[in-house]
């Protein structure tokens, strides 16, 4: 469905100004191509150093590494491609592009677990006092939730996200956060949560973000005038714009959030029914 919209948003540009295109353009911003590419490098040497070690994929599973290729094409496809530079332009665009990040890019980078790759990157004497801080920087569900959270309705306060767009500084920052914030929120449900517990924080994430799309799609006037006032160049109101922007948020954000909940429940049922046909299995008479 993103996709779908960013097949759809794009050709637009062509007939914008009556007829006089603006050009989309990919962005290479230092500040986001450097770390990005850093990254990657990063993550490719760690791996290929421990494969070389313990054998070709062990230690990390082929999936992994593919996981974290997806999650990186697409991190950089939001942050460089023309879709970045359309999301300055037009709030739908914008959304689709925050939605990437937080809800495509994030769960795939953290089911890759780079963690460990990062770690053989570096020189062996750096490895257990790196190691020990990222642990010490990791965050609980509970306290993941609730920073992810309150990261998303604080950047979407109407007054604070059209700041962002005067603001180069205050636009990295946005996105750095709706990331890490992503990031810890993701990693805390696959590595530190228990199945049950993860339903009822996607659940609780599913539900919030969905009433802010809402209120984005039902609000009577235009709230977020910045972002909404290129809107007629590309053939929509600055309210449709507006409401296209939360439609985003709340039915293809919240069907990645549902079904990722999904999951986790048959996971959090099978191990359960496993479990109780081990306890008949012991209990059974010889």
């Amino acid at each position: 469905m993103i996709l779908l919209l960013v097949v759809l948003l794009l050709p637009s540009v062509a007939w914008a100004h009556g007829g006089e295109s603006p050009d989309p353009a990919w962005t290479f911003d230092p500040f986001v191509v450097l770390p990005l590419l850093l990254s990657l490098w990063l993550y490719g040497s760690g791996t290929l150093r421990l494969w070389r070690r313990a054998g070709w994929g062990r230690g990390i599973r082929l999936w992994q590494a593919a996981s974290y290729g997806c999650g990186w094409l697409l991190l950089a496809a939001a942050l460089v491609s023309p879709l970045h530079w359309l999301g300055e332009r037009l709030f739908t665009a914008h959304m689709i592009e925050h939605e990437v990040i937080m809800a495509a890019a994030a769960p795939l980078l953290a089911l890759a677990r780079p963690l460990g790759a990062f770690l053989w990157a570096l020189p062996p004497a750096w490895r257990p006092g790196a190691g020990r801080i990222a642990r010490g920087a990791m965050l609980g569900p509970l306290a993941a939730t609730v920073l992810h959270g309150a990261v998303i309705w604080l950047w979407h306060i109407p007054s604070v996200f059209d700041l962002t767009l005067v603001s180069t500084a205050l636009h990295r920052l946005q996105h750095l956060s709706f990331l890490l914030s992503a990031l810890a929120f993701w990693w805390a449900l696959f590595r530190r949560c228990e199945r049950g517990a993860a339903v009822l924080h996607l659940f609780a994430t599913a539900t919030h973000t969905g009433v802010l799309g809402a209120l984005m799609v039902m609000a009577p006037r235009v709230l977020y005038l910045r972002q909404t006032a290129d809107a007629l160049d590309f053939g929509l109101t600055p309210l449709e714009d507006q409401q296209l922007a939360g439609l985003v948020m709340w039915v293809p954000a919240g069907t990645v959030y549902a079904g990722a909940a999904l999951l986790f429940a048959a996971l959090w049922v099978k191990h359960s029914s496993d479990g109780w046909r081990m306890q008949d299995g012991a209990l059974r008479p010889s």
